[in-house]
């Protein structure tokens, strides 16, 4: 017996180390082969939070993961870092709300998820992209959180078409040299001008550098995100989008 138990603990050993790693997955969207990074915790319960990850340009969803994991472990929070189609930035055609809807309903299928508690993070490209989703599915996804984007003018009118009020919180450096305060705040602005709860953090002689502030933004966004709950099963809007 002493024997049998201790081969049982050697061979579950690498299994317990296995689930508490960041793995690359495949799955099919809307007809092609599409990438992300997962992890999940020990420490997710059987109703955890889902945290979707959108990586800045010339990355990829693993630059995201690697700097969530270690809260992520602390939190209980299931991460997901897609690719974007093109590493160089996000389209709403081909990574736009079906893709997304499909990447975390596969994940529902497959690990405990607390489907009112669904957020976004992303930096830089992936927070332009991370604002945009929030407005076209603010029923789906509880809240949104980013590091240094804004939103084009021309795509504020989606504020008003929002069909929630979705939260929203957005950080950036004071020496961002590729989001200016002027455009940030004109976002914050034109968010709460339709009516959305927005917080702004302005980082003080901080730059567009995420990754060397990285814990420090993530621990900020996730008690932003965490206070976040849909009040009813989430919905997803269907949209016609030109390929």
């Amino acid at each position: 017996m002493r024997h049998l138990l201790i081969a049982l603990v050697v061979l579950a050993a690498p299994l317990t180390a296995a689930a508490d790693k960041i793995t690359r997955d495949t799955f099919d969207a809307q007809g092609r082969p599409r990438t992300f990074y997962f992890y999940r915790p020990q420490s997710a319960g059987e109703q955890a939070p889902l945290l979707v990850l959108l990586h800045g340009s010339g990355r990829n969803g693993l630059s995201l993961v690697e700097r969530w994991k270690d809260l992520a472990s602390k939190e209980g929070v299931i991460l997901a870092g897609p690719d974007a189609l093109d590493s160089g930035g996000w389209n709403t055609a081909t990574d736009g709300p079906d893709f997304l809807h499909d990447l975390v309903e596969l994940l529902k299928t497959r690990q405990p998820i607390d489907p009112k508690r669904v957020y976004l993070f992303g930096h830089s490209a992936g927070a332009i992209h991370g604002l945009l989703m929030g407005l076209l599915e603010s029923q789906y996804f509880a809240a949104a959180a980013v590091h240094a984007g804004a939103l084009p003018p021309d795509e504020y009118a989606y504020a008003k078409q929002a069909a929630r009020r979705i939260p929203m919180a957005i950080w950036v450096g004071t020496n961002d040299a590729f989001f200016p305060l002027s455009a940030v705040r004109a976002t914050r602005d034109a968010l709460t001008a339709a009516g959305l709860p927005v917080a702004l953090t302005e980082i003080k002689g901080h730059t567009h550098d995420y990754y060397s502030r990285a814990a420090d933004i993530n621990r900020e966004a996730w008690g932003f995100l965490k206070s976040q709950v849909l009040d009813r099963d989430p919905e997803f809007q269907r949209y016609q989008i030109m390929r």
